[in-house]
């Protein structure tokens, strides 16, 4: 199988250097590795552009959002199994992607495959502020306030094309509806593997401000609402009590 490695970045020419090199020393061989800019104004683009020959799809042109960027790449993509790495993150790893695809050629019943992410210091990648340890999927998942960390998530080309891409409406939290949907709508089959798969720096754009986190919050009731569901009253504080433990 092949697997494709899509990684999108705008303005990031601190680090995207660091998340092409993790891709690129993946000791997995059957990689298409898909590069998505947002029309880069900085040193981006000059940066990617060193790797051209390791880089096999590349794609520059304004995005609606990071979503919609994902979703350029998910149309030039054709790998059997898609992966997602974004510009601040790196693989806890060269043998990540090696993992992966070993579990997926050992359980062909199995459509996703996610592990545990760690949330590490912008400056310093080694220096570990959270940890996000998740759990096997099961019945009630999302109602107990879980949800796979989404750089962590590893999914067959097939859930895409049945289920369909990142819905771009959802402006804080189309991941979320997007998990939310494969994972409890349509329930594909998943894998948890308890280990760190992703370290991610920290700074994201949902966490940025309470603004932001209010709007992520109405995008996951949304979603539910999306998809008939209604979520439970404790959601919420279940949510926040899960993000505390990951201080600890």
């Amino acid at each position: 199988m092949k697997i494709s490695l899509i990684t999108v970045v705008y303005n990031n020419e601190h680090s995207v250097e660091d998340a092409i090199k993790s891709v690129l020393a993946q000791t997995f061989t059957n990689k298409e590795f898909v590069v998505v800019d947002g029309a880069s104004t900085d040193n981006t683009l000059n940066i990617v552009h060193r790797y051209d020959e390791f880089i096999d799809k590349f794609t520059t042109g304004k995005d609606v959002s990071n979503y919609d960027a994902y979703n350029k790449g998910l149309r030039l993509a054709t790998g059997d199994v898609i992966g997602f790495l974004n510009s601040d993150d790196i693989f806890d790893g060269d043998d990540v992607v090696q993992v992966v695809m070993d579990l997926f050629e050992q359980h062909p019943d199995v459509d996703m495959i996610y592990g545990d992410l760690l949330y590490v210091k912008k400056t310093d990648t080694n220096k570990v502020v959270r940890k996000w340890i998740s759990v096997p999927n099961y019945d009630n998942f999302f109602e107990d306030g879980n949800v796979p960390p989404h750089p962590s998530l590893f999914i067959r080309r097939k859930v895409y094309d049945e289920a369909g891409f990142f819905d771009i409406s959802f402006k804080m939290a189309a991941d979320h509806e997007f998990m939310f949907r494969v994972f409890r709508a349509f329930r594909y089959k998943a894998l948890y593997v308890n280990r760190v798969f992703v370290k991610m720096r920290l700074g994201g754009r949902t966490n940025k401000s309470l603004k932001n986190i209010y709007k992520g919050n109405i995008d996951i009731l949304n979603a539910w609402k999306k998809h008939g569901i209604t979520p439970p009253i404790l959601l919420f504080p279940k949510r926040f009590l899960k993000r505390i433990k990951q201080f600890f």
